[in-house]
């Protein structure tokens, strides 16, 4: 019963930056760790960053230094800086949440990225 919505996609020009933001409603486990996906077309979905709850966080080799994810525990929120786009960054991206009830996704938001 956990919804997450997922906000702030657009376009940008390459070297631009975006914020992402994606707030979960429903019973939120104090123990979660969420994460950003990402898929572009005819592609398989991919991992980009994700958060535990402590702030612990980890990054796919791709966005390292330039993508930042942070929680905001109280509002359950989770966001992602994306900073130095380049026109491979461009995709769906998605919030997950991994809960011992199971794993739920958001609908995704258009990330697009133009030379």
């Amino acid at each position: 019963q956990v919804q997450l919505v997922e906000s702030g996609g657009g376009s940008v020009q390459a070297g631009g930056s975006l914020s992402l933001t994606c707030v979960a409603s429903g019973e939120i486990s104090g123990n979660n760790v969420m994460a950003w996906y990402r898929q572009a077309p005819g592609k398989r979905r991919e991992l980009v960053a994700s958060a535990a709850r402590d702030g612990a966080t980890n990054y796919a080799d791709s966005v390292k230094g330039r993508f930042t994810i942070s929680r905001d525990n109280a509002k359950y929120t989770v966001y992602l800086r994306m900073n130095n786009l380049r026109p491979e960054d461009a995709a769906v991206y998605f919030c997950k949440i991994n809960l011992y009830s199971g794993t739920y996704w958001g609908r995704g938001t258009q990330v697009t990225v133009s030379s």
